[in-house]
């Protein structure tokens, strides 16, 4: 009996353990069958979108950098395409043995390790660094059959900005550079910071960086397959990049040569107006830069000689350079004197030579006729003791209030970003710059010179192309502007640049035709007679000297004792032709002396080029680029048999280049299809 009875125990427990050991699988059984039921219906969806991106990769298609025109159509700024030979250092694991064993594969220089070295310490260690640029087909098919030994290392078809004149109107086109950490930071947080997803370069200065928006384009994207190690293996879809915008400038490239060659070694600054709609046709700053200097980035040496070089060749005089009018300012104080009655045009005033005031004798360094003078006689002549006498009756606050609606010490609000204000001074302009009492009370000794464009007077050479500009149209002013045109790459759609609408100063017609006809009389009996002797047309104009360092009380100027950067500055202002102009500049030649030696010439021929078709013969412009020419000499040429493009072009040639230039040696990374 006892027996049976512990058979049947252990029977029992047998069951026990059976029914648990059942109930326990079919626990897990129904956890997995719940698992499966969560990871197939409940995250289906999920799980596949997840499953789709490990086997897809979106890469970003930059797009085309529009062009950049002169308004007869000249190319000034294109794209070139060209293989780049890239690192991604996070994806190197000793950079220093790659670059070196590179080396013996593809010719690396040490301006390409400085380079390189740079830009990584700027960016960041997953992004792909450019190590070469520019590889040549022979090179791209040397790398191909040794890549298996260089894991983070790629070639990529780039798209590289070109500047075909080089030098020429850098200031104004501008250029394009790598995109700092600033400037990253800015474009994550603008309105749309996906349309610069796989964009390295933006524009920096001049046309390329104030109309970058429209220059760069709407990004598109490719959705690629990829294999586990990360290479592309085919394309799944693929919205295409949309280029940016053509840009159609109003400068004309040929004229704006023709005046750069003219400045030659010189320094200083012209601009160009049509006085009727503001378009700029002229903007020179000299000297210049190459801006492809930047387009892959400037190294060291470069760097060095442009930003520390005495000319400050990067700085736009144009825009950025301020300096005292000089005598171009007595125009335009004389039509001051008429219009807010301190003066009639038929006033006699006396000049002696020098104007006495405080005890203190103002002279003239152009060595005026002097004599008896009315208005028209003063601005031919230039007579600075008129100028004097008129300011300090005028008073410094009611010259401050009659030039600040002419644009004189005002942003004229020109389509390029860097305009400088410069300075029309005031007592109330007087009492904010300085900081202690006393600097800060204005005398009546600095009213004097004001009325002969020195004192506290500095301007831009835009501001007074601006005055000028509205001068010869009668009073009526326009906002200059470099940009007429843009046009979509797409539909070639071009449409026209809105312009600001004029505005109508308000000065009598009596008045302004006085102050017209007497700055004719400067090309025809005055200061610039011999410089516009034959000319076949009427122009006004009027030449200035500005000091570019102050002299002791009892100091005459003298040249050939001063250093050559102490020396007086040239000035002119010119509007041709008298009857209608079209054309309105103003031009300064830093530390050339009289207005007329200098400046006057540059304007002679830049209205030959532009109302004539004229364009100075070869020993002309040599004359001229010394400051040593009066009217033109030699036979002139006429400007169209002019050839073009310009010597010294350095237009590169654009060759079509794979997104996957390595294909036929291996799967390219799905990174390397990304386009510049």
């Amino acid at each position: 009996m006892t027996v049976i009875r512990n058979v049947q125990a252990e029977l029992s427990r047998f069951r026990l353990r059976i029914l648990v050991a059942s109930v326990l699988v079919l626990v897990c059984f129904g956890l997995v069958a719940a698992r499966l039921v969560y990871l197939q219906v409940v995250r289906h969806d999920d799980l596949r979108a997840q499953a789709e991106n490990n086997r897809t990769a979106i890469v970003p298609i930059v797009p085309n950098r529009g062009l950049i025109l002169d308004r007869n159509g000249v190319v000034l700024a294109s794209n070139y395409s060209a293989y780049t030979l890239e690192i991604t250092p996070s994806k190197v694991a000793n950079l220093e043995q790659t670059i070196q064993e590179l080396s013996q594969v593809l010719e690396i220089t040490p301006r390409d390790r400085r380079h390189f070295k740079k830009l990584q310490e700027e960016a960041k260690s997953f992004e792909s660094l450019p190590l070469r640029s520019r590889l040549s087909d022979a090179e791209v098919a040397r790398f191909a059959t040794q890549r298996y030994r260089f894991p983070g290392v790629d070639i990529k078809a780039r798209l590289f900005r070109n500047y075909p004149y080089g030098e020429l109107a850098s200031h104004v086109i501008g250029y394009i550079g790598r995109i700092n950490a600033a400037e990253k930071e800015a474009l994550e947080e603008s309105e749309d910071p996906a349309n610069y997803r796989g964009t390295e370069y933006i524009g920096k200065l001049g046309v390329e960086q104030s109309f970058e928006a429209q220059l760069h384009g709407i990004t598109g994207v490719d959705a690629v397959e990829t294999s586990a190690g990360g290479r592309a293996t085919r394309r799944l879809a693929s919205q295409s990049a949309t280029p940016g915008d053509t840009i159609k400038l109003s400068i004309d490239i040929k004229l704006q040569k023709l005046i750069e060659d003219m400045y030659g070694e010189r320094r200083g600054a012209l601009v160009a107006l049509d006085p009727k709609t503001g378009e700029v046709l002229a903007f020179v700053s000299k000297p210049t830069f190459d801006p492809n200097l930047f387009v892959d980035g400037i190294d060291q040496e470069n760097w060095q000689l442009l930003n520390e070089s005495i000319d400050k060749p990067l700085l736009n005089r144009a825009l950025r350079g301020t300096y005292p009018p000089g005598s171009t300012y007595k125009p335009f104080m004389a039509l001051a004197a008429l219009t807010t009655g301190t003066r009639s045009a038929s006033t006699l005033i006396n000049d002696p030579g020098f104007y006495m005031f405080g005890g203190h004798r103002f002279g003239s360094p152009e060595n005026e006729k002097g004599g008896i003078m009315d208005m028209r006689r003063a601005i031919v002549e230039s007579s600075n003791a008129y100028f004097y006498s008129l300011a300090n009756e005028m008073g410094v606050d009611a010259m401050h209030d009659f030039m600040k609606p002419l644009g004189f010490g005002q942003i004229t609000g020109i389509d390029i970003h860097g305009e400088v204000r410069g300075v029309l001074p005031s007592q109330t302009w007087k009492r904010g710059y300085f900081k202690r009492p006393e600097q800060q009370k204005w005398y009546a000794g600095e009213t004097i010179s004001l009325g002969i464009g020195q004192g506290y007077n500095s301007f831009t050479m835009l501001q007074l192309a601006q005055a000028t500009a509205t001068l010869a149209n009668n009073g009526v002013k326009h906002k200059p502007h470099l940009v007429i045109a843009t046009q979509e790459a797409g539909s070639r759609v071009s449409k026209p640049m809105p312009a600001s609408p004029p505005e109508d100063l308000g000065f009598k017609p009596e008045h302004v035709d006085v102050i017209r006809q007497a700055m004719i009389g400067v090309t025809q009996g005055g200061t610039s007679t011999r410089v516009f002797a034959g000319a076949g047309y009427l122009s006004g104009g009027k030449t200035g000297t500005a000091q570019a360092v102050s002299l002791g009380k009892n100091e005459k100027y003298n040249a050939a004792r001063m250093a050559e950067r102490q020396r007086d500055h040239s000035l002119y202002i010119a509007f041709a032709p008298a009857e209608d102009p079209k054309i309105a500049l103003a031009v300064i030649v830093e530390n050339a002396g009289f207005g007329s030696a200098s400046a006057a010439p540059i304007a002679r021929r830049a209205f030959d080029y532009w109302l004539l078709g004229q364009y100075p013969s070869a020993e002309d412009l040599a004359a001229v680029s010394q400051g040593q020419a009066t009217a033109p000499m030699g036979k002139t040429r006429l400007a169209a048999d002019i050839p073009w493009p310009a010597a010294g072009a350095t237009a590169a040639a654009s060759k079509p280049v794979s997104a996957n230039p390595l294909a036929s040696a291996a799967s390219a990374p799905a990174s390397s299809l990304t386009r510049r």
